[in-house]
């Protein structure tokens, strides 16, 4: 019998969310369709346990060299282990540092010296010795520089690109038009959380407007306890991270509805929960004044890796597919700012409908 193909995933940042995207793969092992708490069991034939680590990148000198099983589990990374992983027979490459941590974190992570004089050519030398497919950016919020350099080392070694972070990627034509022309597909942009506020909210908002409400006015407070948080304490850091969620309420609502959405502060006893509370205002027929008030209390990096592990494998299918570029209807529906925008009702249609095939010819 013929063994089923795996997807070659290197991963750049081995934070939070590294961690427990690695813990649900691991998890995932032997139960093929048969995984609980995912949105899709299969996609393009892959299931979870076919995606495989080969690389991973980071900038922390206490997880650079070690296996990627122990560097999920060291300082500062403290999201829940609710898997245990064994040694993976990969170890953690040295990254590029430009800009990937602020200020403000640079007293809990001792940067490698030599990170610092990395280039894109030497994360592209470890992506081709490993055969990588698909490369996952996990960097930090602000990581401008960083994620340039992880996009130009995907194109060079022609490998599908997945960016997580709200840095422009996927939404840039010329990116875009780069990977088309290299043959490689391109994901993102800023993955959404499978149970994530910014998915309740445009929810709400849409089934308000869908009623007839008039929405004035809403807000959405994000709080946190992790490294991500902390990192966006710092207001020129989390500005790409407050636009691309604005721009998802602003996607559903229009130009004329008072809008605040963004990370808002971080509070270390929460650890990697993070909690979002939102309101919306409007009014109704004969001007009726109603409000909506919502609290979502969820761990931070479990909800991304939810969400990642068929970002991946849609990248995978892509890549078997030959859909180059610009991935339009899988990025729609797992990031927050993608190339192209949908109704947030068609969202999960259209995501559907690419699955069986049916819209692959829109795919670039």
């Amino acid at each position: 019998m013929k063994s089923q193909k795996k997807i070659r995933v290197a991963i750049a940042g081995v934070g939070n969310c590294a961690s427990s995207l690695v813990q649900l793969v691991i998890q995932s092992y032997g139960k093929r369709d048969k995984v609980n708490g995912v949105m899709n069991k299969l996609i393009g034939g892959y299931a979870v346990e076919d995606i495989e680590f080969v690389a991973a990148f980071d900038v922390n000198k206490l997880k650079i060299g070690k296996d990627l099983a122990e560097a999920i589990v060291t300082y500062p990374n403290m999201t829940t282990v609710y898997q245990e992983v064994p040694q993976m027979n990969v170890k953690v490459s040295q990254g590029v540092f430009r800009d990937g941590i602020g200020e403000n974190l640079l007293g809990k992570i001792e940067i490698e010296p030599d990170c610092k004089t990395r280039t894109y050519e030497d994360i592209s030398k470890v992506l081709v010795e490993s055969k990588t497919e698909v490369l996952i950016n996990y960097l930090p919020v602000g990581s401008a520089k960083d994620t340039e350099a992880y996009v130009k080392a995907a194109l060079d070694a022609k490998c599908a690109f997945v960016n997580c972070n709200p840095e422009l990627v996927a939404t840039r034509e010329e990116w875009a038009k780069q990977f088309e022309e290299a043959g490689v597909p391109l994901l993102g942009d800023d993955i959404k959380s499978q149970l994530g506020a910014t998915m309740l909210h445009r929810s709400i908002c849409q089934t308000l407007v869908d009623r007839g409400a008039v929405i004035t006015k809403t807000y959405q407070l994000n709080v946190g306890g992790n490294t991500d948080f902390e990192n966006m304490v710092d207001r020129t850091r989390s500005k790409t991270k407050k636009f691309t969620k604005t721009d998802a309420i602003r996607d559903v609502l229009g130009d004329n509805v008072e809008i605040n959405v963004g990370p808002s502060d971080h509070i270390s006893m929460l650890n990697d929960r993070k909690v979002a509370y939102i309101r919306i205002e409007g009014t109704s027929c004969l001007g009726m004044n109603f409000s909506v008030e919502t609290r979502l209390d969820v761990e931070d990096s479990p909800n991304s890796a939810g969400v990642a592990i068929d970002a991946i494998r849609a990248a995978g299918f892509a890549r078997d597919k030959k859909i180059y570029g610009a991935v339009l209807e899988p990025s729609a529906f797992l990031f927050k700012y993608p190339p192209k925008k949908y109704h947030e009702n068609e969202i999960l249609n259209t995501m559907e409908k690419w699955l069986r095939s049916e819209l692959i010819h829109e795919a670039n």
